[in-house]
């Protein structure tokens, strides 16, 4: 089969889920997102199933290559600073280009709950972050303890639904309407024990 038809039509199935909801992924709603003729998300992904499945598998690589990039060749932020800017820097992406990406994801866990062999393919992305904020309070010189890491971890993934509705009076009350202040303010209470 064709790669590049492949990961145009599991681009498209991201986009519907991200516009529609889980109950808009069709093969019909695919093939328009995709611009193909009708019939052929359904010869690349017979079933809903392997729709979901190819749309999951698309938001780990695209999860994975924002985590590289993000990363980039250096071992980590180097003090707090850094780090509550990187931090921010994934809110960012969260509330702007990464939106679609974010909705689809959040999509595909909510199918998961009902389907065992989707929430085994997503958990190693969701696993992925406790050992990966763990490693970045490391680097920036801050306690890492798995407690630390997990508060950090739980906190960002909570402000997601909250950036993705973008209710000003809720990220007012969140501290999400200034993302830099909120990633330093958020890291400065994870780490309070060991300031004392």
């Amino acid at each position: 089969m064709n790669q590049d038809r492949r990961d145009r039509l599991r681009d498209a199935a991201v986009a519907v889920l991200a516009e529609t909801g889980g109950r808009g992924l069709t093969h019909r709603a695919v093939d328009a997102a995709a611009a193909v003729p009708t019939g052929t998300a359904k010869n690349y992904f017979p079933t809903r199933d392997a729709l979901l499945r190819g749309a999951a598998e698309r938001c780990a690589e695209q999860y994975r290559a924002l985590a590289a990039a993000l990363a980039g060749a250096a071992p980590g932020p180097a003090d707090a600073a850094q780090l509550a800017a990187l931090l921010a820097g994934l809110l960012r992406d969260v509330a702007g280009p990464g939106r679609p990406r974010v909705l689809a994801y959040l999509e595909l866990r909510a199918e998961a709950a009902r389907r065992p062999w989707l929430a085994a393919l997503l958990d190693p992305v969701a696993e992925s972050d406790f050992a990966a904020y763990a490693h970045l309070l490391g680097a920036a010189g801050l306690p890492a303890g798995p407690g630390r890491a997990s508060t950090l971890t739980l906190a960002l993934h909570g402000a997601i639904p909250h950036l993705l509705t973008g209710a000003p009076a809720t990220l007012a009350a969140a501290g999400l309407d200034d993302l830099d202040r909120f990633a330093r303010d958020l890291l400065a209470n994870v780490c309070a024990e060991a300031n004392r």
